[in-house]
């Protein structure tokens, strides 16, 4: 695929301007429901359904990806495809709409695509969701622990115990869930990869509960990595920075603060879920064998360590 170099949606092999790939969008001043949809977003967001170009590096893996409906998760479910993998597609049960789509984009790569909706929050669920994969793709060789729960509150006053228990719940606990229970079906050559965010470093006020969660991502990844390196399973982790997400609009960020998503990036614009997807590849191919308990910033210029 080839556009003009100093605009518009390309492929991430094209010769381009970082800055004018993708416009800078400035959002409504207004929420949508939770969970997010992306039938919900006015500016669509790109998964790189056209724009990512696959070369072939995941032929034959297998992968289960948390989160992977909308957003950063499905942008990297349509990489992995394009890539040669089969994908497991974990989501909530109101996020059928969306994930139907991924599938159906999945499937169009020749790839098998095996959904299974649930809650993250629910241990039963973290337990079989794996064994689905598995089951459901003949192995497991790739795990991205994805999904995340973000909703701004402006003041620890205003935070309530079931957000807070929402939060944990669907960003540490069932990373470990999950994980656990993968860990008995992957093999050596197998990569882990988790979601974290700049919000580890750079935690905004209105996001103390989520901001939390993602420093002990950070933690739990370079520990696990340690421990997992002996039986030649590499565990690492992406940090995104603003990307254009239904998460953001369904109450990710306070509404006034939409308009100006991402403009303060060195980059000067949001970033889109499809320029994370090389990251997340990288990660799960054989190219990062040597890569083990490194957090990938792929935040816009963003200072991080």
């Amino acid at each position: 695929m080839t556009s003009d170099s100093t605009t518009g949606s390309t492929d991430q092999y094209t010769f381009q301007n970082p800055v004018t790939r993708f416009e800078s969008i400035s959002p409504p001043a207004e929420h949508t429901a939770e969970p997010g949809l992306e039938s919900d977003l006015e500016i669509k967001a790109d998964r790189g359904e056209t724009s990512y170009r696959g070369t072939g590096r995941l032929v034959g893996r297998k992968a289960l990806i948390t989160g992977s409906d909308s957003g950063i998760g499905a942008a990297v479910a349509i990489a992995y495809a394009r890539e040669g993998a089969d994908v497991a597609l974990s989501y909530l049960p109101e996020e059928e709409e969306d994930a139907q789509v991924v599938k159906g984009i999945i499937e169009a790569e020749g790839r098998t695509a095996v959904c299974i909706p649930g809650d993250l929050k629910d241990p039963a669920y973290c337990t079989s969701l794996v064994q689905q994969a598995v089951d459901g793709l003949g192995g497991l060789d790739i795990l991205v622990n994805n999904a995340g729960k973000q909703v701004a509150v402006e003041s620890l006053e205003e935070l309530s115990d079931e957000q807070l228990d929402h939060t944990y719940k669907t960003n540490i606990y069932s990373f470990f869930r999950v994980t656990r229970e993968a860990l008995k079906h992957l093999k050596p050559g197998s990569a882990i990869i988790n979601s974290t965010s700049i919000q580890a470093y750079e935690p905004s006020p209105t996001l103390v509960d989520y901001a939390s969660t993602k420093a002990a991502i950070n933690n739990f990844t370079k520990g696990l990595a340690q421990q997992l390196a002996p039986k030649g399973i590499r565990v690492n982790a992406v940090a995104p920075g603003p990307i254009w997400t239904p998460l953001q609009p369904s109450g990710g960020q306070p509404a006034e603060a939409l308009p100006e998503f991402g403009k303060s990036t060195p980059l000067g614009r949001a970033g889109q879920p499809t320029e994370l997807a090389p990251a997340y590849v990288f990660l799960a191919s054989s190219e990062a064998s040597y890569v083990l308990g490194e957090t990938l910033n792929v935040n816009g210029g963003m200072p991080s360590p």
